[in-house]
């Protein structure tokens, strides 16, 4: 089918591209998030999780990307058992669940969206007093990227159990 070559000719254009650095363009997801100083937990985890390259080709994404606060909010032990590496699936299934395929922007959300995520829940976005939520979490700030769009939240979102 015609959607899936467009795919890989788009991932393997962005593989042969991996190694030019263009500083007037927009960085990718994993690029942005790594600049950002509140964004450090969530960074070691897409590492750990081994997620780098498919945060870093064509998309396009939308990822919710807690804050280091947000991890911070979760039962002591919590990160720093989902980074060990028998916990990689895991910690991929939480990760997927804040990562949806394509590029959608606060403003085009509507309230009771449902949006599918590559783990395969659901998230619900609601619209309230001009503010924008995923699952509850408040959308706090949206960052376009080279290859999607970054939505900051002050709260790490909960797979519904396998």
């Amino acid at each position: 089918n015609a959607a899936s070559n467009t795919n890989t000719e788009a991932t393997a254009n962005a593989a042969g591209q991996s190694g030019v650095e263009d500083s007037q363009s927009a960085k990718d997801i994993v690029k942005t998030a790594a600049g950002s100083k509140d964004h450090t937990t969530l960074v070691a985890a897409v590492k750990a999780a081994g997620l780098l390259d498919a945060l870093s080709n064509a998309g396009p994404f939308t990822v919710f990307a807690p804050t280091n606060a947000a991890f911070d909010k979760l039962p002591a032990g919590t990160v720093d058992n989902l980074l060990k590496p028998e916990n990689k699936g895991k910690l991929e299934d939480a990760l997927g669940y804040h990562t949806y395929v394509g590029s959608i922007k606060a403003e085009n959300m509507q309230d009771g969206q449902q949006l599918n995520m590559v783990f395969g829940g659901n998230v619900t976005i609601t619209k309230k007093d001009g503010k924008t939520f995923v699952n509850g979490s408040e959308i706090l700030a949206s960052i376009p990227t080279s290859n999607g769009i970054i939505h900051v939240i002050g709260d790490v979102l909960s797979p519904p159990a396998k």
